[in-house]
């Protein structure tokens, strides 16, 4: 299935920006010509928060286990273009089952690891999907129960597989069953023709308050992730530790791309904490540490090798981030929900690199390529907000993209950008991308969660609200207004959502328990002054 149009792949091959590479083929290629080096590896604590114990594959061992899955996929009647749902944290056998349902030519969907069943059921029922690969838990969440469940109330699943030490009944067990069928799994490559301009995966964006398939092709994800290798010059076999779970732009495109490209050692970690990461970046000498922009700073201090990477990512309603002088060379990975991705590398003693408008081709927007996006603002239409259009062969879609339109980000009467890494135009380009306080990292547009909190019986009035928090760059909270009558009590609200299976993601951190709900002259909600009020009530916040 392709994921444009034969004109405009014709196009992005003409110019050299696309080529006939899958991201199977980079595994493929690198197996061959290094077969012993270190391809995959789990994170030590692997045991404490998913089930199975650590493992780590040579780029033989790994390329002979995603011959045998594809083979298996193909043999229990998954065929081209099928697509597969995998929700599953970063380990060894999710890297696996992702590149064998690639080398199947199956479509892969990753979901979100906080999505719940009634989001998981309502996204593979929208894009028809034929199977769904589930880790047994995620921490304390049951995730594999859930997948059973799913299966239940979802016909069109033919297959529902599973990972890990304790797969409920009812889930086929990947590990098991690849072990008892042996070697009479061979696999048998597809001839596909121009398989890099097929679709590969289905993301998912929720910056325009509903759940949106996002589709790119082998091409899309490589263009994307040259970008952000344009600015790191890692070098072949380099080690990379990647904390981001395998599901969006910035785990695909910061993270697992990237390894392919430059052929090195991937590994996975499962953020628990600062000194977790820094100090597993150690243990491995990685070359490139990725990890949220706001711990960047702090990861700066405590990773030895001074020669090593660290890409900040800029995805989440973040904390301007304060100029200091890195010890390590630090890019900064600026991505729009699903849509663009771009890297600035950051000089000393300063803060975000600014981002040139126009077309983004080698490391930063030095001529060396063909481009692989292109920014531009169209102010064109008067009275009305400017747009911020991207659009490129990293890009999926064949016109400008509105970010505006999907409420990526939003503007002041000034022409600034509002709250985020994206904060003002400078010197003819952009501070860089960020998502506005209008927006919940993972969970979607505000007002929409108003709506899901109104839900609880015994309310006046409900909003949601982001709180700046020096780690993680936002938190989510709720402010509540009980009606006449009524009794607040915060441990039943989220006794309520818990029960409802909302969106983990949407549940808030905090709840604020009000008289009424501050507005500004138009009537509308005024998050700006709640936050503040969390300041000056804390006795308040449940």
């Amino acid at each position: 299935m392709r994921a444009i149009s034969e004109t405009q792949a014709a196009d992005h091959h003409k110019d050299g920006s696309w080529s006939d590479a899958t991201l199977d083929s980079l595994f493929k290629s690198t197996a061959s010509a290094h077969p012993d080096r270190l391809a995959i590896a789990d994170a030590p604590d692997r045991a404490d928060w998913t089930g199975g114990e650590p493992r780590s594959l040579s780029y033989a061992e790994a390329d002979k286990e995603i011959d045998r899955l594809a083979a298996f996929y193909g043999a229990v009647g998954l065929t081209a273009d099928h697509v597969i749902g995998i929700q599953s944290p970063n380990t060894v056998d999710t890297v696996i089952a992702f590149l064998a349902a690639l080398r199947a030519d199956l479509i892969v969907s990753p979901l979100p690891l906080h999505w719940r069943q009634k989001n998981v059921l309502e996204a593979l029922n929208s894009i028809g999907a034929k199977g769904f690969i589930a880790a047994d838990r995620v921490e304390t969440r049951m995730v594999g129960a859930d997948a059973r469940d799913v299966a239940a109330d979802l016909f069109s699943l033919r297959f529902v597989f599973g990972l890990g030490k304790d797969v409920p009944d009812g889930l086929i067990e990947l590990g098991p069953m690849l072990a008892e069928m042996g070697d009479g799994l061979t696999f048998t490559e597809s001839d596909r023709s121009e398989a890099a301009d097929h679709t590969a995966t289905v993301s998912w964006s929720r910056s325009g308050g509903e759940t949106v398939p996002v589709t790119r092709c082998h091409n899309h994800w490589i263009s994307a992730a040259k970008l952000a290798l344009a600015e790191t010059e890692l070098g072949d076999g380099a080690k990379l530790l990647v904390p981001y779970s395998l599901s969006g732009l910035t785990g695909l495109g910061g993270g697992l791309v990237p390894w392919l490209l430059c052929g090195g050692s991937l590994h996975l970690h499962h953020p628990t904490s600062l000194v977790r990461l820094a100090k597993h970046a150690n243990e491995v000498d990685a070359d490139y540490v990725l990890t949220p922009g706001p711990l960047a700073q702090m990861l700066d201090k405590g990773v030895a090798n001074k020669s090593a990477t660290i890409a900040a990512a800029w995805n989440i309603a973040a904390p301007p981030p304060s100029a200091f002088e890195p010890m390590h060379p630090m890019v900064d990975l600026h991505i729009a929900d699903e849509f663009a991705l771009v890297a600035r590398k950051r000089s000393h003693a300063t803060s975000v690199e600014a981002v040139p408008l126009g077309k983004q081709t080698g490391s930063n927007g030095r001529e060396s390529g063909p481009a692989l996006l292109d920014i531009a603002i169209d102010t064109s239409a008067d009275g009305e907000t400017p747009k911020l259009l991207v659009k490129g062969p990293a890009v999926p879609g064949a016109e400008w993209r509105n970010l505006a339109d999907n409420k990526c980000l939003s503007w002041t009467k000034e022409g600034y950008l509002e709250t985020g890494i994206l904060v003002e135009p400078v010197d003819g380009g952009l501070a860089g991308f960020g998502i506005p306080g209008a927006y919940a990292p993972g969970a979607g547009q505000l007002d929409a969660i108003d709506a899901l909190y109104m839900t609880y019986p015994g309310l006046q009035e409900a909003a949601a609200f982001l709180v700046e928090d020096d780690i993680i760059g936002a938190r989510l909270y709720a402010a509540l207004v009980p009606s006449p009558g009524n009794v607040p009590d915060a441990k039943a609200f989220f006794a309520f959502l818990d029960a409802a299976g909302v969106d983990l993601a949407q549940i808030p951190f905090r709840v604020l328990i009000l008289q009424s709900l501050p507005r500004d002259q138009n009537g509308e909600v005024d998050r700006r002054r709640l936050t503040l009020r969390t300041q000056r009530l804390a006795a308040q916040v449940a």
